[in-house]
């Protein structure tokens, strides 16, 4: 990154951690009165949406860095390569399959690029009916 321009490198965030995260929980961007924090996204909670991911683990109220869209989530494990992978119902955990329980959001977290790599590409949650 030392070699590009200012300004250009990795799409990522800096924000309070308004929980203890670990590495890899995929996150949620949320207004905290006013102010930006991020938290575990869950797949069961309606607005707790995936807008990211932490790739080392926070403590509750440390400036976590958040990676965004177009970045890849490496260090998991059991993933089918070329596989989509969904927000999952523990929070910050991502799956193979989409949900289809009544009031979890089903949302597309990205492509598994091998086993053990994720590359985060989000689409729009929907609440299911």
């Amino acid at each position: 990154v030392s070699v590009l321009p200012a300004g250009v490198g990795q799409n990522t965030v800096s924000l309070t951690a308004s929980e203890a995260l670990a590495a890899n929980d995929l996150v949620s961007i949320w207004n905290d009165v006013g102010t930006a924090k991020v938290r575990k996204a869950d797949g069961t909670t309606e607005g707790k949406e995936a807008h990211g991911f932490v790739k080392a683990g926070y403590a509750l109220n440390a400036s976590a860095t958040v990676s965004l869209p177009g970045n890849v989530m490496t260090g998991r494990s059991g993933m089918t390569p070329g596989a989509r992978q969904y927000l999952g119902t523990t929070a910050g955990a991502r799956v193979e399959s989409p949900l289809s329980t009544t009031g979890n959001v089903h949302q597309m977290v990205g492509i598994a690029g091998s086993a053990s790599t994720l590359v985060f590409e989000p689409e729009e949650p929907v609440t299911l009916a």
